[in-house]
């Protein structure tokens, strides 16, 4: 029964940061520091989950940009921002997001193939929600005075592509930095100043980018027979609980920016940073 909680509970967790600027990676690696590690094929499980509650989210959208990019004329298109999109401005955005997958793969499979391995203990993740609080804080200022200089800019440019795909492979690396984090405000710093665009392809490339790491995990697993003896009752708990809860705060979110800054989820990542410090000062 405990089993079932945890997974339930890790699952949770999961939905709820995946996509909010507070890094998932981070809070599933402190949380398991007390309710236990589970198996690479759990963590791509809960992942996997997320990534279809955007999928779901974004449904038009997507469908929208594989009929303009197969070269058919279709309506224009409304996402779940309001944000309209012509057959031609789908085409040229589906570009620009494998532009960014294809940045964030190229990066992925050289960290890989350095050996980079992910820092596990609570001190560097700590540090690293602290540091990406205040980077967060410093860069909401500068893109403020930015949108305030250049006004409302939807447009993604070629420039936003490419250091999008560049922000998403840093914040693999560092867990603790969070992917949407990073990406949402390289765009917003790079000259996309509308809020609600730079969060819409930042989790746009991230359904690509987090479906690529999906398979990947799971065809390494498969190659080196680690795909037996799995719990599928446990890790369909904390599938359906992962794509609920990231549905849900997808959702929230997407209104939440509509008419607010992200200085609430800095502070978050501040406090929670700073007391992880203070708990755990032999670097638990």
């Amino acid at each position: 029964m405990f089993d079932l909680l945890a997974a339930l509970l890790l699952g949770i967790i999961e939905g709820i940061t995946e996509f909010l600027p507070i890094s998932s990676t981070g809070h599933l690696l402190i949380a398991q520091h007390w309710l236990g590690a589970r198996s690479a094929l759990f963590n791509i499980a809960i992942q996997a989950g997320a990534i279809g509650a955007v999928v779901l989210i974004y449904r038009k959208r997507l469908w929208g940009m594989a009929v303009a990019f197969a070269g058919h004329d279709a309506p224009a298109e409304y996402d779940p921002l309001g944000i309209t999109a012509t057959p031609a401005q789908s085409r040229d955005y589906a570009f620009k997001l494998m532009a960014a997958f294809a940045v964030t793969c190229v990066g992925g499979l050289l960290v890989k193939a350095l050996g980079w391995e992910l820092p596990t203990d609570i001190t560097p993740i700590a540090w690293a929600l602290v540091i990406g609080a205040v980077w967060m804080l410093v860069a909401e200022h500068l893109a403020a005075r930015r949108a305030e200089k250049l006004g409302e800019r939807t447009a993604i440019t070629w420039t936003v592509a490419v250091l999008v795909g560049i922000a998403q492979v840093v914040a693999g690396v560092f867990p603790g930095t969070s992917r949407s984090a990073a990406t949402i405000f390289v765009a917003l710093l790079a000259g996309t100043t509308n809020r609600a665009a730079a969060t819409e392809f930042a989790f746009l490339v991230g359904i690509p980018t987090m479906f690529a790491a999906t398979g990947y995990e799971v065809l390494s697993l498969y190659l080196q027979g680690g795909l037996g003896g799995v719990d599928w009752a446990e890790l369909s708990v904390a599938f359906v609980a992962s794509a609920v809860t990231a549905f849900v705060a997808v959702k929230w979110l997407l209104r939440y920016i509509q008419s607010h800054r992200f200085t609430v989820f800095a502070v978050y990542r501040l406090v929670l940073g700073m007391a992880l410090l203070l708990w755990l000062p032999g670097g638990g």
